[in-house]
């Protein structure tokens, strides 16, 4: 890898984004292309976070950036083999899928559900254009963190889907998410998700790669949730361990608004989860869950930030980590009760098993709380798997490989039983299983082979 640092790094993406702004704002809508200057001038003013800080204190984001990458400014030439893309599917799930490639719609390889929008960005500025200048860019321009900057300064791929007011869609989206290509790529993918008033909706993304080239993903992913909406939001993310990932996902609630989100990852060499949910209107719940399998030399951190803007809200939230080899493991969950959220119950756990010696787990859960009529707790534990259940198991003739099997997999089971899609389900445990023992965790049959590096 590159030895990098922020100011190198902020004057190559700086001058990068000068030398071809006129091809970044090209066809481009006008909502997006306004937002440009001033989240290039905060990314040149500031860089990349530096270690330490505080929404980084224990991950090095330099680790993604140390490489030599093409950008994804056009669309890729290349199509996507629809077989490849289906390999990518969950086998028995019955979805509507979107294929995106480098960040780019798959229109021959999408099927999109009746009465919904599901496009390109500038498609779906046109289509909707008061709803996405209403919407675009809202939640994630008052973000204190300069990779979105960064993202909102050269996207011009991603992902617009609004569903109507009222619309049930009667089956999951799939939202399969490619990344391919001979060389190292770079892909800035941006979407926007507007859930209408008593919409109902499940939503799938499936990050894959599908060669063995050098990715980092920059994807940044904006859910506003208006009164009533109900979304639940899975990712699984299967990236080669030769790639990076940097995944924001910022979530607005509105009034009885109803959230589960769950993200199970897999694979990655550098892996850094953003998800940060906004709730703006009375008797909203957000049920987060997240669970990591780290092996080898992966890295992967997970940060989330819940706001309680507006009293009688609830937020319950639980990640988990399993690490083996050198994995590095790290959390930081912050949860803000704002003077006038009073009524609020907020709950944050994260939990971690450290299977290797070598491996390594950081974790700061906080609370900041400025209402007094509230109900919150927050904790953390890192452990070892507990002897005595394995000499117990040990005892009644199960090996102790199968023994160590068997008490990984019920420690994942509390995040896989909260996933509201049965085959989905059975498919998430078929996956950590594999993953745990070393296995193929790819969905489906892929052809594709994740590295194992030790």
């Amino acid at each position: 890898m590159e030895k990098v640092n922020s100011a190198a790094i902020k004057d190559k993406f700086t001058a990068l984004y000068r030398q071809y702004s006129a091809s970044i704002c090209a066809g481009m809508p006008e909502p997006m292309n306004r937002q440009r200057e001033a989240a290039i001038s905060l990314f040149s003013e500031r860089g990349l976070p530096e270690k330490g800080c505080e929404r980084y204190r224990f991950t090095d984001i330099m680790a993604a950036f140390g490489h030599t990458y093409g950008y994804a400014i056009n669309p890729n030439n290349e199509t996507v083999d629809s077989k490849k893309a289906f390999r990518c599917a969950v086998p028995g799930l019955d979805t509507y899928t979107i294929t995106v490639a480098n960040g780019w719609i798959d229109a021959a390889n999408s099927t999109i559900p009746e009465g919904v929008v599901a496009t390109g960005l500038a498609d779906g500025a046109q289509s909707c254009p008061d709803l996405f200048a209403q919407h675009y860019n809202r939640l994630a321009a008052v973000k204190d963190d300069t990779t979105i900057s960064l993202n909102t300064a050269f996207a011009r791929s991603g992902l617009f889907l609004y569903i109507p007011d009222n619309v049930t869609i009667d089956k999951p989206i799939q939202i399969v998410n490619i990344l391919s290509g001979e060389n190292p790529l770079m892909v800035n993918q941006r979407n926007l998700i507007v859930a209408g008033r008593g919409s109902q909706a499940k939503i799938v993304f499936c990050d894959h790669t599908l060669s063995e080239r050098q990715f980092l993903l920059n994807n940044v992913t904006e859910i506003v949730m208006l009164d009533r909406s109900q979304l639940d939001c899975y990712s699984i993310q299967n990236l080669n361990d030769h790639s990076s990932q940097i995944a924001s996902v910022l979530i607005e609630q509105n009034t009885d608004s109803q959230l589960l989100a769950n993200t199970l990852t897999l694979h990655g060499g550098f892996v850094r989860n953003n998800l940060e949910v906004l709730m703006n209107g009375p008797h909203a719940e957000a049920n987060i869950y997240g669970l990591s399998l780290p092996n080898g030399h992966q890295h992967i951190d997970n940060f989330t930030y819940i706001d309680h803007a507006v009293p009688e809200c609830t937020s319950y939230e639980l990640y988990k980590n399993v690490l083996n080899g050198h994995a590095v493991g790290a959390f930081g969950g912050y949860v803000l009760v704002r003077p006038n959220a009073q009524k609020t119950n907020a709950m944050q756990s994260n939990k971690n098993i450290c299977v290797s010696s070598d491996s390594r787990m950081y974790t700061k859960p906080q609370l900041e709380i400025y209402a007094d009529d509230v109900k919150c707790s927050h904790g953390a534990t890192v452990g070892q798997l507990d002897e005595n259940a394995l000499f117990y198991m040990r005892q009644r003739g199960i090996g102790e490989d199968e023994a160590r099997m068997m008490l990984m997999s019920a420690f994942a089971h509390e995040v896989v039983r909260t996933i509201r899609i049965p085959i989905l389900a059975d498919r998430y445990a078929e996956m950590i299983e594999n993953r745990l023992r070393g296995k193929q965790a790819a969905c489906g049959d892929c052809f594709m082979k994740c590295d194992k590096r030790g």
